[in-house]
């Protein structure tokens, strides 16, 4: 894939201390979608997508803390098992993140 091209990518982490988990939340909330509470998915070009996990690296402790980000494939098939996390009413149109959550 391109530089210049969007991909779809999501973004797992699990964070040991609270102080540490909040700020990675908080930003990984400002740049994407929600999955799960420590699952987000963004949609974004891969030299943004460096950067934001360059500051995602900064807050956290190597030693403890686990974060993982994985480029999905645009015709991605998925499952949906319970409740889904956003309400029926909200719409999602952003490049193929509406695939992800069962659209």
């Amino acid at each position: 894939m391109a530089d210049s091209q969007l991909g779809l990518y999501l973004i797992a982490y699990d964070i040991a201390n609270p102080r540490r988990l909040g700020k990675v939340h908080r930003i990984l909330k400002k740049q994407g979608l929600p999955v799960q509470y420590s699952v987000f998915t963004v949609v974004m070009k891969r030299p943004r997508l460096l950067r934001l996990l360059e500051r995602i690296e900064q807050e956290i402790e190597d030693v403890e803390d686990d974060v993982r980000c994985y480029r999905l494939p645009s015709n991605t098939e998925t499952a949906t098992l319970g409740k889904q996390y956003f309400p029926d009413d909200v719409m999602l149109f952003t490049g193929g993140v509406n695939r992800i959550l069962g659209g």
